[in-house]
């Protein structure tokens, strides 16, 4: 009972209390630099010590403009790997260990897109050659290789930037 209420409460500070930076605000760094306000002035102050363990989480990714002209979103990827070596991606090709390559929903097959790691800053180049991720909010789920090169091996997922490249 108790958890379920400070879940509870954890929901509604996130979803009503996210306002402009003031006193008695505390500042939480976003992956693209900018930060969001939590007011804290609401909270008892027996749950003041969870607030610096929240974190930002974006409930949709976000699209961008990007220099090049092309377009920039944000969200959270996962990989995908050794249950699936040798079988055919939804473009025919044969799925191979250590392919710099990924699933996307919408993008037409042979796109490159640079996807960077937002939590360590690595990027890689890949091409889509599959349809997914079907998980979740999730914007793109990467082949072995490409996980490998981006450092999310161990963690399953990441915030991450896509750029199409062409």
């Amino acid at each position: 009972m108790r958890r379920t209420q400070l879940l509870g409460a954890v929901a509604l500070l996130l979803s009503s209390s996210i306002a402009p930076a003031h006193a008695g605000s505390l500042s939480a760094p976003q992956a693209s630099g900018g930060s969001v306000a939590i007011r804290t002035d609401d909270i008892p102050s027996s749950w003041e010590r969870f607030v610096d363990q929240i974190r930002p989480v974006p409930l949709a990714s976000t699209l961008l403009a990007s220099s090049n002209g092309g377009q920039v979103t944000t969200g959270r990827a996962s990989w995908y790997g050794p249950g699936f070596f040798g079988n055919r991606t939804a473009s025919g090709e044969v799925f191979r260990p250590g392919t710099l390559t990924a699933a996307h929903r919408t993008l037409p097959f042979g796109t490159m897109v640079r996807v960077t790691n937002l939590w360590n800053g690595r990027s890689t180049v890949v091409r889509i050659n599959d349809r997914g991720p079907f998980h979740g909010s999730r914007v793109i789920d990467l082949a072995h290789g490409a996980a490998r090169e981006l450092g999310l091996m161990s963690s399953g997922v990441a915030d991450v930037k896509l750029e199409v490249l062409r």
